[in-house]
């Protein structure tokens, strides 16, 4: 009873907005742990973004990470909020421990995936569609930090957020409108929201996958593969692919002070296998979206070749 009074004071806390940018206290990523931990918890596009880490991490000799991937497709940051307080188990649970994915449970809690691991890093999104529209995070992302807090068994795991990308032009997403059927209009929308999350809240990491997409869109590639597979998720080749060497820039690189200029995997052995020039400029992608902070880039960095 004493631990469902104190959480329902904390989130209270965190809903009303009491809760000042001083008072919501963040964590740095680890340096060089024994092990490193990180979940995801989100939707498809958590999903498309961690898929190829455990290339990536096998590729760099890198082999005492943890990784969990816990979504529902097309979850919002308040569907997550409302999944925790029903206590439904529609969440889908995948895991790598040594750099390869298995799936735990089809049927999972929010609970079930916070409460597996000591995490050291939980990262957290918006749904695509509203990831451009700040007024949609609040007080959601306020709520779901509260019951991270709560349940993570590390209390100084390190919150971090993905930035999502925009739609492609032909995109048919009921959600594109919002943004009048424009990639840029909808990036531009999506960094501005990011911003002033980090202005209001101390979100320190971030990881900008979106930036790294919109970068490639910007190279020769943009022409030669298809970024997206659907108008919205990303391609099962590059398009994954850059999304995953954005995370390993933006976490794993850091705390391990490794480089992912020198990382040589491309997904050889299957469908998706990317040439050594096309694996080169996706990283180059993924590289130059971390080279700032989300807070001072008004657009994406240039990746000519």
């Amino acid at each position: 009873m004493k631990h469902s009074f104190c959480l329902f004071l904390l989130l209270l806390c965190f809903g009303c907005g009491r809760l000042s940018a001083q008072d919501y206290v963040n964590y740095p990523l680890p340096q060089r742990p024994d092990t490193l931990r990180i979940l995801g918890v989100g939707n498809s596009f958590t999903d498309d973004g961690m898929a190829y880490l455990p290339e990536l991490l096998e590729a760099a000799g890198i082999r005492n990470v943890v990784l969990g991937r816990l979504y529902i497709g097309g979850c919002s940051l308040e569907r997550h909020c409302r999944e925790y307080e029903a206590g439904n188990a529609s969440y889908i649970y995948y895991k790598s421990t040594e750099n390869r994915w298995e799936t735990i449970s089809e049927q999972a809690t929010l609970l079930d995936g916070l409460t597996d691991e000591r995490w050291d890093i939980v990262v957290l999104q918006q749904v695509s569609g509203l990831s451009g529209l700040y007024e949609s995070y609040q007080p959601w992302f306020d709520r779901l930090v509260g019951i991270v807090r709560w349940h993570c068994p590390h209390a100084g795991a390190c919150i971090a957020w993905q930035q999502t990308w925009a739609y492609a032009g032909t995109s048919d997403h009921g959600d594109f409108v919002r943004y009048g059927r424009d990639p840029q209009r909808m990036y531009e929308a999506i960094t501005s929201s990011v911003r002033r999350l980090q202005e209001e809240r101390p979100v320190d990491v971030v990881i900008p996958s979106g930036t790294a997409i919109q970068n490639l869109r910007h190279t020769e590639l943009c022409d030669s593969l298809e970024l997206t597979r659907d108008g919205y998720h990303l391609g099962l080749g590059a398009g994954r692919y850059t999304a995953a060497c954005t995370w390993f820039q933006a976490l794993v690189a850091p705390v391990f002070g490794t480089t992912l200029a020198e990382n040589d995997c491309r997904l050889e052995g299957t469908p998706y296998a990317l040439t050594p020039r096309e694996a080169e400029l996706c990283r180059e992608a993924a590289r130059r979206a971390c080279i700032r902070r989300l807070s001072v880039w008004l657009g994406p960095v240039g990746c000519e070749p």
